[in-house]
């Protein structure tokens, strides 16, 4: 079992970055910020960042920089600012190429029943983070998580990010991450994804950043240790995700309100 994992299970922690990688400069502008923030107020800080949406609402929408330029851009990050690295993956084959730079392997929440993916995910011996699809309860994220445990690995994280509601609206149930605390796994509160208004905006999905923090305020009191913050230094001119973004420059304020809560 990997050192940072073993953290991962003891201590708060945060995955936070933008919501895609737009540059490097915006970036490591994200990443040099947000570690501080995390390590002034007791968080293990993990960059977060997707060389490609393959899910995006619209085929207009920007995707990324494709897994060759964005892995190179994320191994910089890594280097640059001595911190551990997360990305998404869409498919089995591309396991392999980012397990040689991420340390955490995302499992996007609309493809978390996919058994080839997961497998391949749980194969290269890094950690796997499973985002609960939208469609599942809690307590259904049991059966993602034991087929990455059937393949040899039980380094395993498990992410809520809301539940579909209807009307462009997602709702979180608490309930639901007791569910998955059970598991005996840390669990992570998505809370700017939990905010989304999936398709809200005419072929874009839109959001309402004011409730991400008490939605992650939430979660900590019902003790979950792990939170997922998608931030950029100005949302409104994000590529992606940018209405429930929050803004780079009140991250470290929204991390000393969760603290609190410990």
């Amino acid at each position: 079992m990997s050192l940072l994992y073993q953290t991962l299970q003891k201590q708060p922690f945060v995955i936070a970055g933008p919501c895609i990688i737009e540059s490097e400069e915006i970036c490591f502008e994200i990443a040099e910020t947000a570690k501080l923030a995390a390590e002034k107020n007791g968080f293990t800080y993990i960059f977060k960042a997707s060389f490609d949406k393959a899910n995006r609402t619209s085929i207009g929408s920007y995707r990324g920089k494709g897994i060759e330029a964005g892995l190179k851009i994320l191994e910089k990050v890594k280097q640059k600012f001595d911190v551990p690295i997360t990305t998404d993956i869409h498919l089995p084959e591309q396991a392999a190429a980012v397990s040689s730079i991420v340390d955490i392997i995302q499992i996007p929440a609309f493809l978390c029943r996919q058994t080839d993916l997961l497998l391949a995910a749980a194969e290269t011996g890094n950690i796997v983070n499973i985002k609960k699809a939208q469609f599942l309860s809690g307590a259904q994220m049991r059966f993602p998580l034991e087929k990455v445990i059937a393949a040899g690995n039980r380094q395993v994280l498990l992410t809520e990010r809301g539940s579909m509601f209807g009307y462009d609206r997602l709702v979180v149930d608490f309930t639901g991450i007791l569910d998955m605390q059970k598991l005996g796994v840390p669990v992570v509160m998505d809370a700017t994804h939990s905010v989304q208004q999936p398709g809200g905006l005419s072929g874009k999905t839109g959001g309402n950043r004011e409730y991400a923090l008490p939605l992650a305020k939430a979660a900590a009191a019902v003790g979950v240790r792990g939170f997922f913050f998608e931030v950029h230094p100005n949302p409104e001119k994000a590529l992606s995700d940018g209405a429930n973004s929050l803004y780079l420059n009140k991250f470290k304020k929204a991390l000393e309100e969760i603290s609190k809560l410990f």
